[in-house]
């Protein structure tokens, strides 16, 4: 039993690490925030880390239209 809660628990972190990585990459270095995948990870991140994630694309997009789930009640201006 002790066995199997130890590979749960290596899947479990080894899933976070990937998609965790994934997302960070997506907004910290991503080079267009119309990216599918990181727009689907951006929404399913917890709303601290989402209001995070969408302001350092404000920043480093200027000017540029907000991606889904970054965008105000308008759709054109960010969060």
């Amino acid at each position: 039993m002790q066995k199997i809660l130890q590979v749960v628990c290596v899947v479990l972190v080894a899933a976070a690490v990937m998609f965790g990585g994934r997302w960070y990459m997506y907004v910290a270095r991503g080079e267009t925030p119309y990216d599918e995948v990181g727009i689907a990870l951006n929404g399913y991140a917890p709303a601290p880390l989402r209001a995070w994630g969408c302001h350092k694309m404000q920043e480093r997009f200027f000017g540029q239209l907000p991606p889904y789930g970054c965008a105000g009640s308008d759709g054109r201006s960010w969060l």
